[in-house]
Order: structure tokens, then C-alpha cells, then sequence
């Protein structure tokens, strides 16, 4: 029986929320950090998974109190996300067909359903599968003084969510292959589609939000108390 992964990179510094921590440490409105609640959605929806934690190595703040995982690791992170998640891929013990989720620590809102809907979908597409948006706004293209030249057409354009999830052999050798390569990917699904792989789009809710601006923060604090009212059975 193949064993299902979870790979959380939280090895970065947040510098743009300007505060004086990392921002997976800033707290939401219960004073429990965005990590600990990050954690505790992905558990509510795979309990038996087993947990990477990509960390700074000179990480301060964590508390291994925050992890409701009963299997779980920590590994160093890297320079760039792509960095930490293959930390990851070497450090586990698993085996090739083993499903493995990526999930962006900044993102607490996500919810029991697209958790499961894309770890449907990862399992059983052979490229595996990402949560995404189709995008519903204009699109416009700048130039280098921030000034509109062109509008783009949006027909077939999706902004890309996490949880990402791909097979574990899949997934190392499009990392290996990027890195090989020197180029830089910002998700796991781009790595993937470089080897001429085509993952499959989940389309997920829009409150899955990713904190990157201090306003975020009141945001996520917003949505996850509205989506606990509106899903009295859980999320």
C-alpha cells in the first residue's frame, strides 16, 4: 500500500511582510501562528500522512508543539523553495509511486475539500495534479516603468495554488532535471511540464489565500472564521 507524503517548505523569511519574524510565525486572530494552523488543516485531511518540514537551519521560532503529525521529520531548508523541496525528496524513505503533496506554509485557508480533491486527482493522473483558479480578471502587461502596453487574453490562463501533488519518482526527477539545468522553478508543476508532462488543473476555491502582505493577515484571520461558520461540521 503506497504511502501518502507531505512536503511543507517553511524556510522562508517573509520579507515583505516587514515584521520581526519569518511570517509563518505571525499569529492569527486565536494567537496561534499561520504554521500551526497551515498544519492543522493538512492533518485534519490526511492524519496518517507523513510530514517533511523544511526549516532554517538557524530557525528560532519553531516549536515542534505546533505539529499534530505523529510521523513527521525536519530538514534543512534551501536558498529557493525548489531548493527545499528537493532537501525533502532526499530525505525521505519513499518509494516511487508514493504520492507527494507540496503545500505552501503561507496558505492556512485551504480546506478539506480541495485537499481531497487534489489527492484524487494526483493519485490517479499519471503527470499528477495542482489546485489552480481559472482567472476571471483583465490581464494587462507592463513595461519596465509599471505602465500598461497590452492587454492579455485570459482564455486558458489558470493562477496556480498549492497543495501540488505528483508521484515521488516523478517528482525528484523533474527537480534533479531543473537543477541540472540551472533553471529556476517557482512551483513543482512547472518542473514537471519542462519534462513534457501535463498535470492535471483542480479548480479550487478562491479563499485559499496565500499571506504575502501584512494585510493578509486580517484577511486569512477573515475567511477562516467565515469559513468555520459556514461549515459547522468542519471544514
Amino acid at each position: 500500500m503506497s504511502q501518502t507524503w507531505l512536503i511543507v517548505p517553511a524556510a522562508g523569511q517573509g520579507r515583505r511582510m516587514g515584521a520581526d519574524k519569518p511570517k509563518q510565525y505571525l499569529t492569527l486572530a486565536d494567537e496561534q501562528p499561520v504554521l500551526a494552523h497551515t498544519l492543522a488543516r493538512l492533518h485534519s485531511a490526511f492524519p496518517s500522512a507523513r510530514l517533511v518540514l523544511c526549516l532554517d537551519a538557524d530557525d528560532r521560532w519553531f516549536s515542534p508543539y505546533w505539529v499534530p503529525f505523529t510521523d513527521w521529520q525536519r530538514v534543512s531548508g534551501g536558498s529557493e523553495r525548489m531548493d527545499s523541496v528537493l532537501n525533502a525528496l532526499h530525505a525521505m524513505a519513499a518509494d516511487d509511486n508514493d504520492v507527494v503533496m507540496v503545500h505552501d506554509v503561507a496558505r492556512p485557508c485551504i480546506t478539506l475539500g480541495d485537499l481531497q480533491a487534489l489527492y484524487q486527482a494526483a493519485s490517479t493522473h499519471p503527470a499528477g495534479a495542482l489546485l489552480a483558479m481559472p482567472v476571471a480578471d483583465t490581464m494587462k502587461r507592463a513595461d519596465d516603468k509599471y505602465q500598461s502596453v497590452q492587454t492579455e487574453p485570459r482564455d486558458g490562463l489558470w493562477h496556480a495554488l498549492t497543495p501540488q501533488g505528483f508521484r515521488y519518482a516523478l517528482l525528484l526527477r523533474a527537480l534533479e532535471t531543473a537543477r541540472q539545468q540551472q533553471t529556476l522553478v517557482t512551483d513543482e508543476a512547472s518542473a514537471v511540464e519542462a519534462l513534457g508532462e501535463h498535470p492535471q488543473l483542480i479548480s479550487g476555491r478562491r479563499d485559499n489565500l496565500k499571506i504575502t502582505h501584512p494585510d493578509d493577515l486580517a484577511l486569512a484571520a477573515a475567511i477562516m472564521a467565515a469559513q468555520t461558520a459556514n461549515t459547522p461540521g468542519g471544514l
